[in-house]
């Protein structure tokens, strides 16, 4: 009997390269070569079709550099027995350029899902094994019946300051026009099975996603760093999600739209929340269902010294298998700090879809 085909999908992110290198890591190629041949701690190798990176590929509180571009791209060159296109990237609040600059420059020149800066980024968006469409900002990846919606976050015009002055400057953003087109994008899907990328979680989904969840009190009851820093100026208390949508705060735009429609988004991947795959924080932990029974999941990160008291290096292997309805989602340990390297068994798990995985887009 024949065996039904199975597409991998790799979810990974926040390798924060400069930061890691600092430390003389090298977190976005480590992870790379661990999955084409094995790590050095004895975790095996991995098969993957294709990748979903959630952005944050820079590593350091000031403005990206044309330095870690450079040093990014010779990282993706360990890859030996995959394309540098097989990985599919959005951009995190620390590839964001400063408000003085084009929105989205560093990224668009160096991670370019467009593929229009093809020398400095080598990416040849002919060689895309899934289409995509739409623009660096927000686009679309058709996996046969899988919809993978890619939402950058960008500069919020509102803030007089931005990346750089506020270093970090946490808390999630996107425009009008990039929920407007999400919510398009999944009215017209509605018969396939929907995901979601951005660099940050909903409201009050996995750990630490609520208002100043990101942040914990000193003993004389001041807002101290977390798992984020504390920037006054940088919307702290909502450090850990996407509360910037259209130029408003915490306007519930994507969670009313979730409530109202159940079941049309299967899953939302995200990170910049770093920490363990176990971890708990407001009674949530990495993977939760919400807002119209979507499944919200964590996946971060591949960095070990991005607020290292938190970060603990893993990534998740998503398996969709035509004719079921079931993804199997397994952790994969990059270091041995917290479990030895390779599979954590214990934290597999499997995810309901609203349809069955199709190779076909009918």
């Amino acid at each position: 009997m024949t065996e039904p085909r199975q597409l991998r999908l790799w979810a990974q992110g926040d390798a924060h390269v400069g930061r890691d290198l600092q430390y003389g890591r090298t977190s976005l190629s480590d992870a790379l070569s661990q999955s084409e041949f094995g790590g050095d701690l004895g975790g095996p190798s991995f098969e993957w079709d294709f990748a979903v990176n959630v952005g944050d590929y820079c590593g350091y509180r000031d403005l990206p550099s044309d330095a870690e571009g450079e040093e990014i791209i010779k990282q993706f060159g360990v890859l030996k027995k995959h394309r540098r296109e097989q990985i599919y990237s959005l951009s995190g609040n620390h590839d964001r350029n400063g408000l003085h600059q084009p929105d989205g420059a560093w990224f668009q020149k160096w991670i370019d899902p467009m593929g229009e800066n093809t020398e400095f980024s080598g990416i040849d968006r002919a060689h895309y094994p899934f289409p995509i469409e739409g623009t660096w900002e927000r686009y679309a990846i058709h996996a046969g019946n899988m919809v993978i919606l890619m939402l950058s976050d960008v500069n919020e015009k509102t803030h007089k300051k931005g990346r750089g002055e506020l270093e970090g400057n946490p808390g999630g953003v996107v425009t009008q026009e990039t929920f407007e087109w999400w919510k398009d994008q999944v009215n017209k899907h509605r018969d396939k099975i929907v995901v979601t990328a951005h660099h940050y979680v909903l409201k009050e989904t996995t750990f630490a996603s609520g208002l100043w969840e990101g942040m914990r009190k000193d003993p004389e009851g001041n807002w101290i760093q977390d798992y984020h820093r504390y920037i006054e100026e940088g919307s702290p208390a909502g450090a850990s999600f996407l509360c910037w949508v259209g130029g408003r705060f915490d306007s519930g735009q994507f969670e009313r739209f979730l409530d109202d429609n159940p079941g049309a988004v299967d899953m939302w991947f995200a990170g910049h929340t770093h920490s363990n795959p176990d971890d708990r924080k407001g009674g949530r932990g990495c993977f939760e269902r919400a807002y119209g029974n979507t499944m919200f999941m964590n996946i971060c990160a591949l960095t070990r010294y991005m607020v290292p008291d938190k970060a603990i290096p893993h990534s998740w292997l998503l398996t969709f298998t035509e004719g079921s309805d079931r993804v199997r989602a397994q952790c994969y340990m990059h270091t041995d700090e917290y479990r030895p390297q390779g599979w954590y068994d214990e934290a597999e798990r499997w995810i309901d879809l609203t349809t069955e995985f199709r190779f076909d887009n009918a």
